[in-house]
């Protein structure tokens, strides 16, 4: 089963250690730098929540979830909107399903409005992570002719 945990002092380090293979290291920031990025966004009237995934007891894998970002190139929809700024699945745990449960598991989070109300959530992705796309697509998320700092946006209404 997959939960979204808080990163805590006893977790961190497994978190940070987690990481995607070699060819998708070009799709996604390392957890480190992505924690490091919601301090940045907290401190600057942003709302972030980064999140552990868990299976059963064992991390395997990294979200950040946002709303309010400033400081970055944002798409249109970015205002008032949700994004699932980060995500990823550990090498060594992925093509096991664990990528599509956590994604389930962030829309419902994000469906319980913790930072405001929003009428959409966005993501960006690099138009050829191919999986990625049919995750998204398969969830309902649809492109919205956007490029934002090089990747593509693509949208679900909540």
């Amino acid at each position: 089963m997959i939960t979204l945990r808080k990163i805590t002092l006893d977790n961190r380090r497994a978190v940070f250690n987690l990481e995607v293979s070699e060819d998708q290291r070009q799709y996604v920031a390392s957890n480190l730098s992505s924690v490091a990025s919601c301090y940045v966004l907290s401190t600057n009237g942003g709302h972030p929540f980064p999140f552990a995934i868990y299976a059963d007891e064992q991390p395997v894998g990294f979200a950040m979830l946002t709303y309010g970002i400033t400081g970055y190139e944002l798409p249109s929809v970015a205002d008032g909107s949700y994004c699932i700024l980060r995500f990823m699945i550990d090498r060594h745990y992925q093509g096991r399903g664990y990528g599509r449960e956590a994604l389930a598991e962030m829309i419902k989070f994000i469906r319980t409005f913790p930072a405001g109300p929003a009428q959409l959530c966005w993501l960006p992705y690099k138009r050829d992570n191919t999986a990625a796309k049919k995750l998204y697509e398969s969830f309902g998320f649809q492109e919205n002719g956007e490029i934002c700092d090089g990747e593509q946006v693509t949208v679900l209404r909540l």
